[in-house]
Parts: structure tokens; sequence; C-alpha cells
């Protein structure tokens, strides 16, 4: 853990500050898309078709959402509470903010440089790296440290988070849950892309609205505190509060930190879903994948930590200072403080409803890991042989048990350590391969200036051989 710790400390210092100010710098370069082109976005989430190619747009929505919404808006918000105090929910909005315009120009370029292999679209990272850049090689690391993540290092955190939320909500051996998730996700990965798309599109939408749902709840039954909590999470976060003032760095540390973690703005976690999308022009993906960043963390992690805040539910010990904070003695951070502030208004049945949420969210976060891990397989392969993904299915779930039944520490900084080393990589590209995206982002706008419904001609932004764009006839099957 020592290891662990330092190397985090090591990779995320610095990335904090990469984060936010290439978000801000894309923000500004995009003409703060995140708020002008809020209605487009809506819009795009009806529209489309899927084909055999491709997926509707909302489908492409669910998938990156399965991948989003996970642990993170429910142990990771409150860890983040936990390490940096309430004020970390504002770094954390503002992070979701910036994040929008980064998740905008990753998911455009997916679009852009996507593939056809074995008939359907694929892309993300490692194939706008060397279409782009023409680094084939830097390619192949991004797609074996992406693979690694999402097959190895990531799976865990999420078993792990549905094993502990059901030990402490209905005293389930971590074991038994373990073979429980590890089972259900081998039915669903085993079946293929389309049971992976179908089981994501219904389940997505639902468990997303039922937990902000019940979030609410409990929010109009402190609506008297609400008030007090917002002003609580404004002071801490700018160091005037007496009490957190003291830890503003932690605070925006952690927060931008898990906020990352939660919405992977900058990771190219979203970039997958958004390739294998149907759509006219590069930049409809990329606003409706910019729209899931809001869902993610100005919705879902927002109604968790307001929900721990007013309702009292957390302890606040940064590491190696004194606690400052200690409303649940001896509780962990994590699922329990999101259930004990369930609890305090359902009254014994916020345990059982947060362990069932944080299982749905994690399960379809552990169903997109697996489309993951088989797209950055592809991209190295050159194509899906049996043998190969037959071993990334066994490693796959045999960390999902692994990490169900470790420490939540351990499973916690083994993936702070990969989520990190995707995202430099990630980030480190982007800076030099962004005016594609942006480019596509003034011809959508010209176009719509003119009364179109925008359409993409890779010419007109001085693009040429791009394989899905009609500027290339022939289907990719295998690379030599």
């Amino acid at each position: 853990m020592d290891v662990l710790t330092q190397i985090n400390d090591w990779l995320w210092t610095p990335l904090i500050v990469l984060v936010l100010g290439f978000g801000l710098l894309l923000t500004v370069l995009t003409r703060c898309m995140q708020i002008r082109l809020l209605p487009e976005m809506l819009r795009q989430l009806l529209k489309g078709e899927k084909s055999e190619e491709g997926i509707s747009p909302f489908q492409a929505l669910s998938l990156t959402l399965s991948s989003r919404v996970g642990v993170g808006n429910i142990a990771g918000v409150a860890t983040a509470i936990a390490a940096g105090g309430p004020g970390a929910l504002f770094w954390m909005a503002a992070m979701a903010f910036l994040g929008g315009a980064t998740a905008f120009v990753e998911s455009t370029l997916a679009q852009i440089y996507k593939r056809r292999i074995d008939g359907q679209f694929r892309g993300g990272i490692p194939y706008y790296i060397e279409k782009g850049l023409g680094l084939r090689k830097v390619a192949v690391v991004a797609a074996s440290v992406a693979a690694l993540l999402y097959a190895v290092l990531a799976p865990g955190v999420q078993s792990n988070a549905i094993s502990s939320s059901f030990d402490s909500a209905l005293g389930v051996d971590p074991w038994i849950t373990g073979l429980v998730i590890t089972a259900a996700l081998a039915f669903i990965v085993i079946g293929g892309r389309q049971r992976i798309v179908k089981f994501v599109e219904v389940i997505v939408p639902f468990m997303a609205g039922a937990y902000i749902l019940g979030a609410l709840v409990v929010l109009a039954f402190n609506i008297s505190a609400l008030p007090a909590a917002a002003g609580l999470v404004l002071s801490s976060a700018f160091g005037a509060n007496s009490v957190f003032g003291g830890i503003l760095g932690s605070a925006i540390a952690w927060g931008v930190r898990r906020a990352l973690f939660s919405n992977v703005a900058g990771v190219g976690e979203g970039t997958y879903g958004s390739a294998a999308a149907q759509v006219s022009h590069p930049a409809k993906q990329g606003l409706v994948q910019c729209f899931s960043i809001y869902i993610d963390t100005l919705f879902i992690c927002m109604a968790t930590g307001l929900m721990i805040i007013v309702t009292g539910a957390y302890n606040v010990e940064p590491a190696g200072g004194p606690a400052l904070a200690t409303n649940l003695p001896g509780v962990e951070a994590g699922p329990a403080y999101t259930q004990a502030a369930m609890d305090s208004v359902f009254f014994g049945a916020g345990g059982p409803f947060v362990a069932v949420a944080i299982a749905l969210f994690a399960f379809s976060t552990l169903v997109a890991f697996y489309y993951i891990s088989e797209t950055n397989l592809t991209y190295v392969l050159g194509r899906t042989p049996t043998t190969a993904t037959a071993i990334l299915k066994t490693v796959l779930l045999g960390m999902t048990f692994w990490g169900a039944v470790q420490s939540a520490d351990l499973i916690w900084a083994i993936g702070d350590v990969g989520y990190a080393a995707l995202a430099w990589v990630n980030m480190l590209c982007l800076l030099l391969l962004a005016k594609p995206a942006l480019r596509a982002l003034r011809d959508f706008d010209a176009q719509r200036r003119r009364g179109q419904d925008p359409t993409f001609d890779p010419a007109s932004i001085g693009l040429t051989d791009l394989e899905c764009w009609g500027t290339a006839t022939t289907s990719v099957k295998q690379r030599d």
C-alpha cells in the first residue's frame, strides 16, 4: 500500500493540473460548447439509427454511461468527502463542467478515425493515435495499457464495492457475492457485443433514474438543510470554512481525482462506445458524450454528495492529519456513508437499496469493461481471434472474483494507478490531436447556421483517407 500510494501521488498530482488546464483551454476554444450547445445535445440523444455496422447514438450513450456510471458515483463521492471535506463536491462539479469539453473532443476524434473491423465500427484511443498522429507504436502502448486497465486493474474496484455493500447491508459473505457476480458477468460477455448493447440499453437508464429518485426523496425530507449544506460546500471549496478551510488542497485534489475516476473525461473510456455509433457527423456523438458527463457527475454524483452532506452521514479524515469530522464513528469511507444517508429516511431499507444500486451500477460497468478490453485487443492483434478473446474473458472474470474478496484500500489504489497511467497517455495525445475535433465542431456549427442537418465531409476540414467517411472503400478485416 505504501508503494501504491507513492506511485499514485507521483501520477495524480501533476495530472490534476493537466486535466483542469486542458479542460479550461478547450472550453475557451469551443466557445463554451458545454452551455451553448446544450439544447443540441438533448436533441441528438433522440436522433440517429443503428445499422449492422453501428449502434444508435442512444445505445452508444448507454454503453459509455455503463462504464462512466459505477461505484465512483456512490463510493467514490464518499471517499472524496472523507479525504477532502465537503468542498471536494464543488471541485467534482468543476471537473465535470470542464471535462465536458474534453469528452467532446476525444469522442469526436473517435468518430472521425473509426474503422470497420469484421463488419462493425471500432475505434477509440489507439485508433485515433495511429491514424491522427501516425504513431503506431504509441497506439499499441495505449491499447495495451487500456486492455490491462479494464481487464486486470479496474474490475476489482467494481466487484469489491458490490461485495462490501452487500456485506454491510445484508451480511452476505464476499465470497458468495463474488461467485454470483462472476457467473452473471460470464453469461453477458459470452453473448458478444449485441447482448452487451441490449443489456446496457435497458439497465442503465433504469438504474440511474431509480437512484436519482431515491436521492431526491432524501433531499426533499431534508430540504431545510440544503442552503446550509450548499454554503458548507462552497466555503470549504475555497478555504473559507473554519473547520475544513485548511484542507483546500485535499479538496481540489480528491474532488478532481474522484470526478475523473467517475466520468473518465480525458481517460478515453467513452471513446470506444462513441466510435461504435452510426451518425452523420462526428460532432453529433461528441455532443452526446459531453452530456453523458453531466448525467454522471452533475446529476448522480452531486445527488449522492448532497444527500451525504445534508444528513451528516460522513467523516472527514484527511491523510496525515487529525480527523476534522466524526459523524459516523468507526465507519469506513465508501458505500456505508450513502447507506447511512438513505437509512435516515427509509429507516433500514436504505442499506439494501444502495447495495442493489451499487450492484447495478458496478455490474453494468464490468460489462462495458469487457467491451473496451476486447476493442483494444482487436486493435493490437488486428482481428478478434477466438483463443485471445477466451483468455481475455477468463482473466477479466478471474480479476472480478479476486477483487470481490480483497480489501477496499488495496483495490482502489490499484485502480487509481491504472486510470492515471491511461489518462497520461491519452491526455498527452489529445494535446497534439485536438485540432481535427475543433475543426469538426466549427463545420458542425456552420452547417447548423445555414439551417442544415450537419453531415460530414472530411475534405472540408482538411482530412483525407478516412475509412468510414467515404474516402476509402475497402473494409478492414485483418491488419498485416
